[in-house]
């Protein structure tokens, strides 16, 4: 007995969709939307790392203090959580500053198919106490620390509903990037020496098999707008022809954030080449010769004070950022 019309028409639309695209279903033949990681990425869960990142307890992260040290552990118990595996064994990576301080970034990775990677940093570093002033550092950058935390989560969550990804991405937590880019530079020369191995095949990762640096600073605040009125923006820097822009075009445009997207330093020239080629932690990939991308939502009258403070961002519209960020990255793995 034939099948009625309605049926048949049914049945056309999912085979097509199986031959059209089978890479968008797992293993047990669900459909894998990048809608899912929208689960993963919570505005209160952002708000929270923040919180903890700013709070008084960690006395504001200042390279090689007891506070720093806080952070770090703290940073390294989500990495776990989130399901990031560590290298050799260990989140950690130790070194020392230009001014003799004890530095700490933490890694963690997502693997890929390929030996292809993209590394995702923010620094966790900020002034600290001087005295009596409290630094907290909200914005600067405990915002970008937990931009990178939900986006690594969103990722995560991703591969476990069987969604690979044909590079692998190294999550970073960098540290004493106030000074002079201390755990970026660290960090490059592990790279450089191929002192990190791949720990699921254990072939070291060397700075040829990096594709892309993204650096994610300050991405919290909307006291900056790029267009009057309108809060619901994003910066990214990067040279013109190595930041795969119009991937973020389209993913803002598809995925509906809406964001209003810069890719200057508010239409200067100067200040573009500055705050992307001298003063965030990119600068060490750039003059490596790694492509390079800087996420921001600029400079604020907040940061570098005493009021930098969690109350003083918007966190509805940082999650925003995160999920286009994400939708990003997931155009470039």
């Amino acid at each position: 007995m034939p099948y009625p019309a309605s049926a048949r028409k049914i049945l056309k639309a999912f085979l097509l969709l199986i031959l059209v695209f089978p890479a968008r279903m797992n293993a047990a033949g669900y459909i894998i939307s990048e809608h899912n990681a929208e689960k993963a990425i919570a505005e209160n869960r952002i708000a929270a790392d923040i919180e903890f990142l700013s709070h008084r307890l960690t006395g504001g992260r200042r390279t090689g203090s007891m506070g720093s040290t806080m952070v770090a552990a703290y940073l390294s118990s989500r990495f776990r959580d989130i399901g990031l595996k560590p290298f050799e064994g260990s989140y950690f990576r130790g070194f020392r500053t230009e001014t003799g301080q004890t530095g700490q970034n933490v890694l963690g990775l997502l693997g890929g198919r390929s030996r292809r990677y993209i590394v995702v940093a923010a620094h966790y570093d900020n002034i600290g106490l001087w005295g009596d002033a409290f630094y907290p550092g909200a914005d600067s950058n405990a915002s970008g620390v937990a931009a990178m935390l939900s986006i690594a989560g969103a990722f995560s969550y991703m591969n476990r509903l069987g969604k690979e990804r044909g590079k692998g991405i190294i999550f970073v937590a960098l540290d004493a990037k106030e000074q002079n880019m201390g755990g970026a530079r660290a960090l490059y020369s592990l790279f450089k020496d191929g002192s990190l191995s791949n720990p699921d095949t254990g072939q070291a990762i060397t700075l040829s098999d990096i594709d892309m640096f993204v650096n994610i600073d300050q991405v919290g605040s909307t006291l900056s707008p790029i267009h009057k009125g309108r809060e619901d923006y994003l910066i990214m820097l990067s040279d013109e022809g190595t930041g795969r822009r119009n991937s973020l075009l389209s993913g803002n445009r598809e995925r509906g954030t809406g964001l209003d997207i810069s890719f200057s330093y508010y239409g200067s020239r100067d200040f573009t080449r500055l705050f992307y080629r001298k003063v965030s932690d990119q600068k060490v990939f750039i003059e490596g010769g790694i492509p390079s991308v800087m996420f921001t939502s600029g400079i604020t009258m907040l940061n570098n004070k005493t009021s930098d403070v969690p109350e003083s961002l918007d966190t509805g519209i940082l999650r925003k950022r995160v999920l286009l960020m994400y939708y990003y990255l997931t155009k470039i793995v």
